[in-house]
């Protein structure tokens, strides 16, 4: 019997979000100290990841205004980001996606979690999860006041549709 699998598509729906390297990570993440990012550590051979796409795309588009942002780096082509931000790519690692939450320019909270022993702590990667677990309502409303400036009751508009498109994939 011979088997053939192949590998899913790739998420190619709309997103806002911006795609680091190895070089453009830390830099962006330094830039501005009051931009609040949620950044997810990928590798495109992992199912987890892939199932995770759309619902990451869909949470970018919610949520993404001039304070808080969403990246994404693919840890299984820059292996120096994932033993920088201690992320495993051991083909049965648990830890794939992993969401860090960086405020500061630092990393404030990630899922899934490690113990002690380093192994990842199970979490379902799911929209409600990541709403609740990284307070997105309450991130969201404060970077949307701190992106004010002080007397502008305009409430902020919310990107363009087509907007999404200049954001994918820096190289």
């Amino acid at each position: 019997v011979f088997l053939m699998t192949c590998k899913p598509p790739l998420y190619m729906g709309p997103e806002y979000i911006k795609y680091f390297s190895d070089k453009t990570i830390d830099e962006e993440l330094e830039r501005d100290k009051r931009v609040t990012w949620i950044v997810e550590f990928f590798a495109n051979w992992s199912s987890e990841c892939q199932s995770f796409a759309p619902i990451f795309a869909d949470l970018s588009l919610k949520y993404n205004c001039s304070g808080l942002h969403f990246g994404k780096v693919d840890v299984g082509r820059y292996t120096d980001v994932s033993t920088r931000y201690k992320v495993s790519t051991s083909p049965l690692t648990k830890q794939l996606p992993t969401l860090i939450l960086f405020q500061g320019g630092a990393e404030t909270m990630r899922r899934p979690q490690i113990d002690k022993k380093g192994r990842a702590v199970s979490w379902t990667f799911s929209e409600e999860n990541v709403i609740r677990e990284f307070n997105l309502n309450e991130l969201y409303q404060k970077a949307k006041k701190q992106a004010k400036p002080r007397g502008d009751d305009a409430p902020e508009e919310a990107p363009e549709p087509g907007a999404a498109a200049e954001n994918k994939k820096d190289k």
